[in-house]
């Protein structure tokens, strides 16, 4: 199927681009606000060649795709002439607002997330100056260093612009007036003028000197502010005159508002949270690293720890070194450091494999795939590397290790970060927490599982199973490597405790006229979804309302958790798993917030169905009504 032809199809039988008001995807659908939904000629959509199907709901124009619905989406978007990206609306969680605090993380989160990349490759390349100089591989006065230093300096200093992007993104305004907002501070004239010492006002008041370059706190309060200028100058001023006077007026008025007031407040709170940090790591080292050492997976988990990347960078601009980082670190190898413990004292091979591997990942600063598959899992080994981290945390805070760039993730990859002075102290406690951690593993203990389990959890066939290599954003070539081969039986065991239903329940007619494809939907009871089968994720919403699998022997899965939640944007989903992860039998993929999802007005109801049925004759319910993770919910017959 020619998805550029496709996509030039649905464009034109949705009523053009000019009928397009706002377009995203799910894992299986195009869904479209349309300006007016009588021009889509939906019945000629319907008998489309690669169109499973046509429905409307909530407002939306939804066209069914199946797995390609990213291919068929990017060649869309690349055949319009406007951006189609979804604006952002106050429905997006349901109507339900959130508290306060989890308002500020997501904020946090969502600016910095977006502008990592950039930061850790400037910080890598930061961190292997450093080494090339320690060494005496490189001169300190060549071009060559010069060079290299700039890229790895060039997103720190201009660090203010970089934010104002993402910020005015996150904050749903014009990305470019924040850049504008940011790049008129650290213009050269700007930066002279307000050299200490300097008396500068504007219109007679006074401008306090302040230092912009590699500074947080200012642009994100700024930019905050302009958002609120931005919207309310758009609605009084006249279509005709939108693109003159808003970025105008509020340039006009957000950047010297900046100068002379919000950029010194946000300076002296950037230098506030920094000092203090300091003064605790100074004042109590040993007692601090124990405490935030410890409880560092824990504020990984709940996504508090993005609140402490403003205070890392400001750390690093102002002061050329950061405490925060080294105990992030050694969280993450006391997590890789229980997985292997877990290695060594499981007696279950798979267990073993699976252990081992993500221990191995985890020493390289992905941690999710031992935290959630492996440590959480077992409960105790994760108590474990609570532990080891909390000891190693105290050792490194009672020798003032420091991180002296910000860069790589939080492993191996990213030793250049803590290459200094306190470079030595750092080593010895990333040793202490991967061997305590495992050490303490295996004397606790867990409750390992019989190798007759996961035995009994593959599939029934006696034929050879043949490995599938994952693809993260198409499960086509994930069936490829089996399409061609016999089919074998596929036991699916359910992904979640609750009711059994049919799919004729599901309120979708993609689910409930099996369109997408066969199976049963579950009832949820519980907050949790573990993988139905032994193979690999191949992809993930980005709202992480639906996970899509591939089993070894080759079927391919969709697990739906409930109706339209993809509405949600991702509110009260935590995924557990990433795309090309290997999983078995009783992984945990996912966690929801069911009460909360049903609150905002979605149904839960989670369709779990075989989407390459025409590799299958039929789909046998094992008979239960009520069931439980795990346990087996129907077998695909080939």
């Amino acid at each position: 199927m020619d998805k550029q032809q496709l996509s030039k199809d649905i464009l034109k039988l949705v009523g053009g681009e000019e009928n397009i008001d706002q377009v995203t995807h799910c894992m299986t659908r195009l869904r479209f606000n349309l300006n007016d939904n009588g021009k889509a000629d939906k019945a000629t959509l319907k008998n489309t060649p690669g169109v499973m199907g046509v429905m409307e709901n909530g407002g939306q124009f939804q066209v069914i795709i199946g797995n390609d619905v990213p291919v068929v989406y990017n060649a869309l978007v690349g055949n319009m002439s406007k951006s189609p990206d979804a604006k952002p609306a106050a429905a997006a969680t349901g109507g339900k607002k959130k508290n306060s605090l989890s308002a500020v993380f997501d904020f946090i989160s969502g600016v910095f997330t977006p502008i990592l990349p950039a930061i850790t490759g400037a910080g890598m390349i930061k961190g292997i100056v450093a080494l090339l100089l320690t060494f005496g591989w490189i001169d300190a006065t060549s071009s060559t260093y010069i060079i290299l230093s700039a890229i790895g300096d060039g997103a720190f200093y201009f660090l203010p612009i970089i934010l104002g992007i993402s910020t005015a993104r996150k904050l749903g305004s014009n990305m470019y007036i924040g850049a504008a907002i940011g790049a008129s501070v650290m213009h050269p004239t700007i930066t002279a003028l307000l050299a200490p010492g300097e008396n500068v006002s504007f219109i007679g008041l006074p401008v306090v000197a302040a230092t912009y370059a590699s500074s947080v706190i200012p642009i994100l309060i700024a930019v905050w502010l302009a958002s609120y200028v931005e919207k309310a100058i758009d609605k009084v001023t006249h279509a005709s005159l939108k693109l003159i006077v808003v970025p105008t007026v509020t340039l006009l008025i957000i950047v010297p508002v900046m100068m002379i007031a919000v950029g010194p407040l946000g300076v002296i709170i950037g230098n506030g949270l920094t000092d203090g940090i300091n003064w605790l790591f100074n004042n109590a080292g040993l007692f601090a690293g124990l405490l935030v050492g410890g409880a560092f997976s824990l504020l990984i988990i709940t996504g508090m720890h993005y609140a402490l990347v403003p205070i890392m960078i400001g750390s690093i601009a102002t002061l050329g070194y950061d405490y925060l980082i080294p105990l992030m670190m050694v969280a993450n190898f006391a997590q890789a450091g229980s997985a292997l413990g877990v290695s060594l004292k499981s007696k279950n091979k798979q267990i073993k494999s699976l252990s081992a591997s993500t221990g191995v990942t985890a020493l390289m600063g992905i941690t999710e795939p031992a935290m959630y598959g492996v440590n959480m899992r077992f409960k105790k080994p994760f108590v474990a590397a609570l532990i080891g981290a909390a000891i190693s945390g105290a050792f490194i805070s009672f020798f003032q290790t420091k991180a002296y760039v910000m860069g790589g993730l939080a492993g191996l990859s990213g030793i250049p970060m803590i290459i200094g002075p306190t470079f030595v102290y750092a080593l010895i406690g990333i040793v202490i927490a991967v061997v305590a951690s495992a050490i303490l593993t295996y004397i606790l203990g867990f409750e390992d599982v019989p190798e007759a389990v996961p035995a009994a959890t593959t599939t029934a066939s006696a034929e050879p199973v043949t490995p599938v290599a994952a693809d993260v954003n198409s499960s086509a070539s994930a069936v490829s490597a089996v399409e061609e081969e016999k089919a074998q039986d596929q036991e699916v065991f359910s992904p979640m405790t609750g009711e059994v239903k049919p799919l004729s329940e599901v309120p979708d007619p993609a689910f409930s006229e099996e369109i997408m494809g066969k199976g049963f939907a579950i009832q949820p009871t519980e907050g949790r979804v573990v993988s139905p089968i032994n193979g690999t994720v191949f992809s993930l919403s980005k709202s992480g309302h639906a996970i899509g699998l591939v089993s070894d022997n080759g079927a391919e899965m969709l697990i739906h958790i409930g109706i339209d939640t993809v509405k949600l944007k991702g509110q009260f989903f935590s995924p557990k798993v990433q795309a090309g992860a290997k999983v078995a039998v009783g992984d945990v993929l996912m966690e929801f917030d069911r009460e909360e999802i049903e609150k905002a007005g979605y149904t839960t109801i989670t369709p779990v169905i075989i989407t390459n049925m025409h590799q299958y004759e039929s789909i046998v319910s094992a008979g239960r009504t009520v069931i439980k993770e795990q346990e087996l919910l129907y077998t695909a017959k080939a």
